[in-house]
């Protein structure tokens, strides 16, 4: 017996076809009166429709090819684009030199505002809400998108959103099991929509669910993943502070260079415990870096120190339930180094 107050858990089946409910499909009315015969006029209109359908289906075919893609993009486009001429002004390059890309003003200011944000994208009890789903769900899930998003090449930025977004919409709706997978995809699209240049066809996606999910169902849950996040989608992920992190305290050399593959190792693993939904996102980040930094033998620089009182605590924790994910993942992460 259901209790008062739950919110109904939301099942991903398709819309139902009125005609088609009950396991009876209906008929249309049709006329009762025999067709009259066809005159000679309507005999030789008839010798001309395989001409015509032929002709209608080039038309049709003209108009699918500026349609754009289930992506976001346009595909098999037979014309190029034409190409865009500028006229630069003389003095372009002096106002470009005024603004250096990657400059640390610029990065550091990203960085305070991602790091204010962090508490409004928190999604530390996302599964209390959740009848059907547990933890262990959760956890196999993650870590089948972690190698989903390996095998079209997207971003460990494109991963995080992905699980930042699923979370969130646990955190508002209740989520049927058989439908979970599809949550996980959809929240892969959306997220790769918003970093990436180029997303994954849907087609792509339902092929690795084995097309247990129709084009309806995923489109259908994306706009309502959307809906009930109110379409706030920059949330600040591991990726990002793991990326400014790193590049703030180490140089960029091949030296250093397994120090930051090892951290985004550790990130992965735990993106996909739930225990670690209640550190902040920079907290992770930093704190996997140190660990990397001292798994390889490399000094900490002073610029990763952590703060005082509070979030000194909090970082001693989150060290501390690393060094434990680490050991109980240790062939795990042995394997993922190698890929």
């Amino acid at each position: 017996m259901a209790t008062q107050g739950r919110a109904p858990t939301w099942r991903c089946g398709a819309r139902e076809n009125p005609r088609q409910m009950g396991g009876t499909v209906t008929r249309q009315a049709t006329n009762s009166r025999r067709p009259s015969p066809l005159s000679a006029n309507r005999r030789r209109a008839r010798l001309f429709l395989p001409v015509l359908r032929k002709r209608r289906s080039g038309r049709v075919a003209a108009a699918a090819m500026s349609v754009l893609s289930d992506s976001g993009f346009e595909e098999d486009l037979q014309t190029p684009s034409p190409v865009l001429r500028l006229e630069w002004p003389a003095d372009a390059a002096r106002l470009m030199g005024a603004w250096p890309a990657g400059s640390p003003d610029c990065e550091e200011s990203c960085f305070r505002v991602q790091k204010r944000n962090q508490e409004e994208f928190r999604t530390g009890s996302c599964l209390e809400r959740q009848p059907q789903l547990t933890a262990g769900a959760r956890c196999t899930l993650v870590s089948w998108l972690i190698a989903v998003h390996r095998h079209f090449e997207l971003s460990f930025e494109s991963c995080c959103l992905a699980v930042n977004i699923m979370d969130r919409f646990l955190s508002t709706t209740a989520v049927a099991a058989d439908c979970f997978q599809l949550l996980g995809i959809t929240a892969l699209l959306i997220a790769s929509k918003q970093v990436e240049v180029c997303s994954p066809r849907i087609r792509q996606l339902l092929s690795l669910c084995c097309d247990a999910f129709s084009r309806e169902q995923l489109c259908n849950l994306e706009c309502l993943v959307l809906l009930r996040l109110n379409f706030r989608l920059a949330a600040p992920t591991p990726a990002f502070f793991l990326h400014y992190y790193t590049h703030r305290a180490l140089p960029e050399d091949a030296a250093h260079a397994p120090c930051g593959l090892l951290a985004r190792r550790i990130c992965e693993l735990s993106l996909a415990d739930y225990a670690f939904n209640r550190y902040p996102p920079c907290t992770t980040a930093r704190c996997a870096l140190q660990l990397a930094l001292e798994l390889l033998g490399v000094a900490t620089p002073p610029s990763l120190d952590e703060g005082g009182g509070e979030e000194r605590l909090l970082s001693q924790d989150c060290s501390k339930a690393l060094r434990l994910l680490l050991s109980l993942n240790h062939e795990a992460l042995q394997v993922l180094l190698m890929t």
